[in-house]
């Protein structure tokens, strides 16, 4: 069976549901493609920052967005050696509506953004629907074939498809698309552990010893941890005893509740990367988020790109699409607009990777340098420019005129 569309988005994430929602309200007929069944994405970071949150207002969702059981964060910071907190970034000095990160599920975010999305007469979700190849014809990218849970196969034509797949894209693949991969020292263990009422609140804190980083990041209930690890090592194969004594090490105060983690099927394995396209485009065809570059988990910032990517990727082609077939000088401007602060904030990653991550990592040291520290302590007003940075990022999109609405109330049951 063949069917037509204005848009397919492959991909049913942060980048995909943003770029889906914004595209239907200019007008646009857009079709995105999740191959689950549902939203549920455990064990990830969850993170949603001053610069999303803001562009949730903008949109109408603001209200309903907060009505989520979420925490919130207005400070990063290490401890230090001496017992003490070195106050990395301060979002609370941030001048902006939503001053601190929201962590919330993200099946809770893309349930809300589908919610709006099916809303506008041109949009349309398949769920459990997954693509399984490209579609040419005349030298260009013309459109997918799909196999839906169910075992149906088709193909779905389309004037752009926007591959929002993740890191491992199989629509850059099947496009020839290769990015380049930069170096990175270690690799992410995901885990969830409980979480007592007055831990974990207004700071993430960050924790390092003996080879080891662990990352709690507070949930209602709960902390859902990135524990790190060097690259190409499976911590599992040592056995959950063993995953268990390391894990305390670096956060002693979880020694009352490791026993949660009862199997090594409770940690999930993430092979941090990253990379970044050259070139996110061919004829027909456009990268955003994770499949135009993987971001490291150092700062949670990987969601938000993803999501400023989808803004100006709306921006740009709703005009073209609504005529027809964007070109590829229309498609190069997305890169154009993104590649900058993409570049910039994973330069800054890899800087961390070089000064923070790969000394902790290699064993010779368990704490930011020594300068840093000093630095930061004798100037905390410095605090700031991490917080932009982690926030709002080198150039945050907001949306488009054709996609503000007025605030949605939120409707109690």
């Amino acid at each position: 069976m063949t069917e037509r569309t204005g848009c397919v988005v492959v991909g049913g994430g942060p980048a995909g549901m943003v770029l889906g929602l914004l595209l239907a309200r200019a007008g646009v007929e857009v079709t995105v493609l999740e191959k689950h069944a549902d939203f549920l994405r455990d064990f990830r970071g969850d993170t949603v920052h001053p610069s999303t949150l803001t562009l949730l207002d903008e949109l109408g969702l603001g209200e309903k967005f907060h009505a989520i059981p979420h925490s919130e964060l207005d400070s990063a910071g290490f401890p230090t050696a001496d017992g003490g907190i070195m106050k990395l970034a301060d979002l609370s000095r941030l001048k902006v509506p939503h001053p601190y990160i929201a962590m919330v599920p993200q099946w809770d975010f893309l349930d809300l953004l589908a919610e709006a999305a099916v809303k506008e007469p041109t949009f349309t979700l398949r769920m459990s629907t997954e693509m399984t190849g490209l579609v040419r014809e005349g030298g260009r990218v013309a459109g997918i074939s799909y196999r839906t849970g169910e075992g149906e196969t088709g193909e779905l034509r389309a004037d752009l498809v926007v591959a929002a797949d993740g890191r491992w894209s199989l629509a850059r693949r099947e496009a020839g698309l290769v990015p380049v991969e930069y170096d990175n020292p270690f690799d992410a263990w995901w885990f969830r552990i409980s979480r007592h009422d007055d831990e974990g609140a207004g700071m993430l804190q960050p924790r390092m010893h003996n080879r080891r980083f662990a990352v709690p990041l507070p949930r209602p209930g709960y902390f859902q941890v990135a524990y790190l690890g060097p690259k190409g090592e499976d911590l599992r194969d040592h056995g959950i005893d063993w995953f268990r004594e390391n894990v305390v090490q670096v956060v002693p105060e979880f020694a009352d509740r490791v026993h949660e983690l009862k199997t090594t099927d409770d940690i999930k394995f993430l092979d941090v990367r990253l990379n970044r396209l050259r070139k996110w485009h061919i004829d027909g065809l456009l990268c955003i988020g994770d499949a135009a570059h993987a971001m490291s988990p150092v700062g949670g910032v990987g969601i938000n790109l993803a999501v400023q990517d989808a803004v100006a990727t709306a921006t740009l082609l709703a005009g073209p699409l609504r005529r027809g077939r964007p070109t590829g000088a229309d498609l190069a401007k997305v890169r154009a607009r993104r590649l900058l602060p993409t570049a910039l904030v994973q330069g800054l990653q890899r800087l961390l990777h070089r000064a923070v991550m790969r000394p902790v990592m290699a064993g010779e040291r368990n704490g930011p340098p020594a300068v840093m520290i000093k630095l930061f302590g004798r100037f905390p007003q410095l605090t700031v420019v991490p917080a932009l940075l982690l926030g709002l990022g080198f150039r945050p999109e907001h949306a488009p005129a054709f996609a503000r609405r007025a605030m949605e109330p939120v409707t109690k049951n």
